[in-house]
């Protein structure tokens, strides 16, 4: 298996390469160069495994033999011992037809563990053998910042830096991040949102002088190793209702694309997925995108739903690759006028394929708290606002009741109390491990939203903590 960017300039890179390079040096996202596919018998064959055994079976392809098979397995496995729940991520029934995977058994309480903890390992096991060091740098609306630092602190070849939007982040958010007690750990309050965030990150890419001399890597979702893990509790999912026997359709609450793009790769797999419906909350470009064929910039406003408080989908990228054609060179100058003019046309075959595929359903913050509170009256449970935007985008917009669809169940509702709070008068419980959370002293730097201001501040903490 070897990896391509989506803007064709860059070099194929085997799986192990692309994990230290994250973004692709010519400014793209790596994927693979082909798809791997499972037949029917091969997806019947993962009944019965457990999470972890299944994840380790639809990963090994993207690996490609970079890793011994054992050694693989062995950090999946570890990776995902520590959850809260046995079964790692949990189906349960909404409804007739209707399915809620809690994604949010990790250390850390949100989606983003079922990823990062495995990249945490492959990070270490990468960099032992190689016995080198990298700087991690990434933006978080949310939820990938204290994932990625619960992946990466106190590991002795990593140094991360997470820049989060200063003040648009929940404060269960903000101090999962900030009172990390380890000295690898950096994090960056910007002035903004998260945008800019991820622009500074991809400005500190895209620096090439800076990145070489500071070793730059992502934890990002720009890093496909970051969306390979992901592809595999769509599979789970899938598997437990019926697939490859039955279609299955997935609901997912989206800002940066990623996610959603992970069940984009599953089907291309082969596994039976109907369709892939996208929950947007007001800053809602996907929805946009899907109602009129036309990619085109907003302006990010604070939400109930923070961690998709986003108005350029990183990973869009890559669904744009495939709808190109894989034409690199074609989407690299589409990039470059998205970029200039804040608007990609996709033309009509590219937006029917995209149709034909994608659904949407945008929810402001009011449908949300109605959505959250209807649901807490139906069910007793808590759904935290994100969930909330799934589900109901799952409602709104399914449309074959023979089919099941699961919505994705992205953060446990104690990471947004104050909403959970408003809107059904209960407040959720953080779990015990984290009882004391509002107790630790916090450690940040607050930042201008300047690329200069957030590089002299990298290379100063890294001149300070080299031997």
């Amino acid at each position: 298996m070897k990896y391509i960017s989506t803007r064709g300039g860059a070099p194929r890179l085997a799986f192990d390469d692309v994990l230290l390079t994250g973004l692709a040096r010519d400014g793209g996202l790596y994927v693979p160069d082909s798809w791997p596919t499972f037949s029917p018998d091969d997806w019947r064959a993962l009944r019965g495994l457990s999470y972890s055994e299944l994840a380790t079976r639809v990963m090994l392809p993207f690996v490609g033999g970079a890793i011994p098979e054992a050694e693989f397995a062995d950090m999946v496995a570890d990776a995902y011992r520590g959850f809260g729940h046995p079964a790692v991520a949990p189906l349960r029934q909404l409804g007739d037809g209707l399915w809620l995977m809690e994604l949010f058994h990790g250390p850390t309480l949100a989606f983003k563990d079922m990823a990062m903890q495995v990249l945490g390992r492959l990070f270490d096991h990468v960099l032992t053998r190689r016995g080198e060091r990298v700087t991690i740098v990434g933006a978080t609306s949310g939820d990938t910042g204290s994932a990625a630092i619960e992946a990466c602190r106190d590991r002795d070849a990593i140094e991360c830096f997470i820049l989060f939007p200063h003040g648009r982040v929940s404060e269960v958010q903000r101090r999962q991040m900030t009172t990390v007690d380890a000295p690898n750990i950096h994090c960056i309050a910007l002035s903004g949102h998260f945008d800019d965030c991820q622009d500074a990150v991809k400005g500190m890419f895209n620096d090439m002088a800076f990145r070489d001399a500071h070793r730059l890597s992502a934890v990002n979702s720009i890093n496909w190793a970051r969306i390979m893990p992901q592809i595999a509790y769509y599979v789970a999912a899938a598997v437990a209702l019926g697939a490859p026997d039955r279609e299955i359709g997935f609901a997912v609450p989206t800002g940066n694309f990623g996610n959603i793009f992970a069940a984009y790769a599953a089907r291309r797999m082969g596994l039976p997925i109907r369709r892939m419906i996208i929950g947007s909350n007001a800053n809602d470009i996907l929805t946009r995108t899907l109602d009129n064929g036309v990619m085109a910039m907003g302006t990010v406003v604070p939400t109930l739903s923070p961690s998709m408080d986003i108005q350029v989908s990183s990973n869009f990228e890559r669904m744009l690759f495939e709808l190109f054609d894989r034409d690199g060179a074609a989407l690299a100058e589409a990039m470059a006028g998205f970029r200039a003019t804040g608007q990609l046309a996709l033309g009509a075959a590219r937006w029917e394929s995209l149709r034909a595929l994608f659904d949407a359903c945008r929810l402001d913050d009011s449908g949300t708290r109605e959505a959250m509170g209807r649901w807490h009256r139906a069910t007793g449970d808590s759904l935290d606002p994100h969930t909330a935007v799934g589900v109901e985008a799952a409602v709104r917009r399914w449309r074959d009741p023979a089919v099941p669809v699961v919505a994705m169940a992205t953060a446990h509702p104690a990471k947004f109390p104050d909403a959970v709070v408003a809107a059904t008068g209960m407040r959720p419980a953080l779990p015990e491990r984290m009882a004391d959370l509002f107790e630790r002293p916090e450690r940040y730097t607050v930042l201008t939203n300047d690329l200069e201001a957030v590089q002299g501040h990298v290379a100063t903490v890294l001149d300070g903590r080299r031997p």
